[in-house]
């Protein structure tokens, strides 16, 4: 499927069969060649190979918007030498702009060009969900980049003293074009419209904790033919009651549904699962769809994803952002990323069990995103146990230190629940402690693998490790307050 609009004389990169994504140029073909009938097609000559063929407009992508990413999934010496011939060509294209007027014409081209490209793009993400035609089939995965400074034409330009607000246009028109490009679908809470049209294909689900329960009490609410499997099977039975199938098995579920999702504890058990015994991966088979709802590390995630595509499968993961009262109210924000026809056939089931889904791209960019929510979410929480702990010692009232928060821009409903906790002595859980930290861990390891510290993330991990250390893992995050008394 083609995510711009193309024309004679746009660098491309063309898939030919199973052939990898080449760099080409679309050129006028021969006056004596016809073109192909059927689905519209653009003649591309290849670089560095010098053939040509008729592509179809859906297996072709804008070079610059994609170079990152096609660079990533192909290797090799002669599509190196293609690429080069490519910049080759970028650079002589730019050095025969002699004139500043020419230049600048060539930028304001360039931007605009760029710029339609990526409100193409956000016009085909927000299209109706659902199966995608069955022309599409064939077209190869949406890539998460977008077009950055480096990777067009005018990145050689020098810009001359006094350009500076053209710079910091540039700068934020690509921060715009990347928040576009991001595909954001939204759906309203099924706990007060209750639209949702259910797939009729048919989901499993695996794993049945605080969040899972939520989660399948609205995907069977909304109507979805569920089967659904959990470590302890009593957890089961309120479901089958309602309407579900029970699977005894995860390769059972995975076989005979054709959308399986999971909600895990940790990366461990999420790993466990696809390949332990009788696991989601001994019943994937080509066509079978697999979405990991668990908040894991991204490396996690990339190697459930090599496991099940290797097997032909299809895989999107999709961490939700919420707690046990957000899941059950069917308002939960979905961060998925991978397989995205796949993340358009969960349509339905996103509504049912969020307010809004995101979709990020490549397999790692969920798990990524979720990490940091989430330690922001952790180290907030830190700091709100810290402030009361402080307004108990110093003889300040924590009811009053809670109504002037809630009155100031801090207000928000996670405050108000958290510390109405703290004052009530009242742990139930809501978030498990214990997924608080290992969250924190992981996203200081991610840090770590970018060497970039996490100062703050670094003394709330430590803070809620003093609290599992008190036996409050079972317990809501916010009994973190007990280690900030001690």
């Amino acid at each position: 499927m083609a995510t711009v609009s193309l024309r004679v004389g746009d660098l491309v990169w063309g898939k030919l069969g199973r052939y990898p994504p080449w760099p080409g140029k679309i050129v006028n073909p021969p006056k004596d060649l016809k073109k192909p009938r059927g689905k519209k097609c653009f003649f591309v000559k290849f670089f560095g190979t010098e053939d040509h063929a008729w592509i179809k407009v859906d297996q072709l992508k804008s070079y610059h918007l994609h170079k990152e990413e096609m660079i990533k999934i192909t290797k090799g010496k002669r599509f190196q030498q293609a690429v080069d011939a490519v910049e080759e060509f970028i650079k002589s294209k730019v050095s025969a702009l002699t004139s500043p007027e020419d230049r600048n014409k060539h930028i304001s081209s360039e931007d605009n060009r760029q710029n339609l490209s990526v409100a193409e793009i956000s016009e085909h993400n927000t299209r109706k969900r659902g199966r995608p035609p069955k022309e599409e089939k064939d077209a190869f995965p949406e890539p998460s980049t977008v077009k950055r400074l480096d990777t067009s034409p005018v990145a050689s330009y020098k810009w001359k003293p006094g350009s500076c607000s053209a710079i910091i246009q540039k700068l934020k028109a690509t921060a715009e074009e990347e928040a576009e490009s991001t595909s954001i679908q939204a759906a309203d809470s099924t706990a007060t419209n209750g639209n949702v049209i259910p797939t009729d294909k048919r989901i499993g689900f695996l794993g049945l904790g605080l969040m899972g329960s939520g989660i399948v009490a609205n995907l069977l609410k909304m109507g979805h033919m569920v089967t659904v499997w959990n470590r302890t099977g009593e957890k089961c039975d309120p479901f089958l009651q309602e309407g579900a199938r029970l699977g005894r098995t995860p390769a059972e579920v995975v076989s005979t549904c054709d959308i399986t999702l999971s909600c895990i504890s940790d990366p461990k058990a999420a790993k466990d699962l696809v390949l332990g015994p009788s696991g989601v991966l001994q019943g994937i088979r080509p066509g079978k769809c697999y979405v990991d709802m668990s908040t894991m590390d991204p490396e996690t995630s990339t190697e459930i994803s090599q496991v099940i595509t290797s097997r032909g499968g299809r895989f999107l993961e999709a961490p939700v952002s919420g707690n046990r009262q957000l899941s059950e109210n069917g308002m939960l924000v979905i961060l998925a990323a991978g397989d995205k026809a796949l993340f358009d056939d969960c349509s339905s089931c996103f509504q049912a069990m969020g307010k809004k889904s995101f979709y990020l791209g490549e397999v790692g960019n969920a798990s990524k995103m979720m990490l940091i929510v989430n330690m922001i979410l952790g180290s907030f929480m830190a700091s709100i146990a810290e402030g009361f702990t402080l307004a108990k010692i110093a003889s300040q009232s924590q009811e009053v230190l809670l109504y002037i928060l809630s009155q100031g821009p801090l207000a928000c409903a996670f405050l108000d629940q958290k510390c109405q906790s703290i004052l009530q002595g009242n742990f139930k859980p809501d978030f498990l402690l214990k997924h608080v930290q290992k969250d924190l861990r992981l996203a200081i390891a991610m840090g770590d693998s970018v060497n970039h510290s996490t100062p703050m993330a670094a003394a709330a991990n430590e803070v809620f490790k003093k609290a599992k250390a008190l036996d409050q893992s079972e317990n809501d995050m916010s009994a973190v307050y007990l280690a900030c008394n001690q």
